[in-house]
């Protein structure tokens, strides 16, 4: 048998009605338990909108990290029926946390909490129109990582965030190193290539995310990290973990991911070719980025129309 891994997408995936799709069955009680760890109503967020409140970095992680593990519950009973065990779990950025209840780490409501006052702190650590990010495509990561070097300085740093595939690098930092960052790519590297500004409200896995990393190290001295049940692959070093590494371990490596870059790509063609990926949380982001770092994997999203019979007959195939 093939072996399965779960991938959890990350910010940015997100969208009004995410949810719905769990009515009628037991996971869709994780909604009212999530509005009862909050004391707020992030169902109706997630629900109905408006989507201005859903894309508020606070309420954008709980939801995703909801929706996720409802999928993830769901497909648990068809794995557990074909007696499957999955592999390993990963997840870009956010989605760490959901594939780290998964592998047994931390409880659903602890890691609610976590991505709630993640995204708070985040929000919090940068005045707006201090950071910028720029998706760069189609630029080797040594020249990016070159672009950042050359063009950063104290207090005015930019630096790769996500290694999202090998044709898109994010970077992140102060805004006017990132445009400098951008400026220096296109002197110094004439192939076809492409930079676009993300709209995003904080520059995300840069230095200047060190308070939010202060503020959340500080929040984790009260939630439990348990020891590993499956093997995971970490965002901060691409690293699969296995079975029983300790739960400090594990809050180190989301501590350090708060202002380090997000491995992705690194991550994921540690998998191997006859790995059947399945992705749990809204959309399908991930399934776009595999097909660009391997084809040979084969990814099944979770979130649409006759998915988890796509699932089923992946599995007995």
């Amino acid at each position: 048998m093939k072996k399965v891994v779960l991938i959890f997408p990350g910010q940015g995936s997100q969208y009004v009605g995410m949810g719905k799709s769990l009515e009628g069955h037991p996971s869709f009680e994780l909604l009212e338990k999530a509005n009862k760890t909050l004391g707020y109503d992030l169902s109706k967020i997630m629900l109905e909108g408006p989507a201005e409140e859903l894309t508020l970095t606070q309420n954008t992680q709980p939801a995703i990290l909801t929706y996720s593990i409802g999928l993830y519950q769901k497909a648990k009973e068809i794995l557990d029926e074909a007696g499957i065990e999955v592999s390993c779990v990963l997840g870009h950025s956010v989605g760490e946390y959901p594939a780290l209840v998964a592998a047994g780490t931390l409880s659903f409501e602890d890691a609610l909490k976590s991505v709630h006052n993640r995204g708070k702190y985040m929000q919090e650590a940068v005045p707006a129109g201090m950071g910028k990010m720029y998706a760069v495509m189609r630029v080797p990561a040594e020249i990016v990582e070159k672009a950042c070097k050359e063009v950063s300085s104290e207090g005015n740093e930019v630096m790769p965030a996500n290694f999202n595939e090998p044709g898109q690098i994010v970077i992140s930092g102060h805004a006017d190193a990132c445009d400098k960052a951008v400026a220096w790519i296109s002197e110094n590297f004439s192939d076809p290539h492409k930079t676009v500004e993300l709209k995003v409200s904080a520059p995300f896995h840069s230095s200047l995310m060190k308070p939010a990393r202060k503020n959340m190290a500080a929040f984790f001295n009260d939630v439990t990290f348990n020891k590993t049940t499956i093997p995971y692959i970490a965002n901060i070093d691409a690293k699969k973990y296995q079975i029983g590494t300790d739960g400090d371990i594990v809050k180190d490596n989301l501590i350090k991911q708060i202002d380090g870059s997000v491995l992705w790509t690194q991550s994921f063609q540690s998998l191997d070719d006859d790995t059947l990926c399945i992705e749990v949380g809204p959309g399908r982001v991930l399934m776009g980025l595999a097909r660009k770092i391997n084809r040979n994997i084969k990814v099944i999203s979770l979130d649409k129309d006759g998915a988890f019979d796509e699932l089923k007959e992946a599995l007995n195939s």
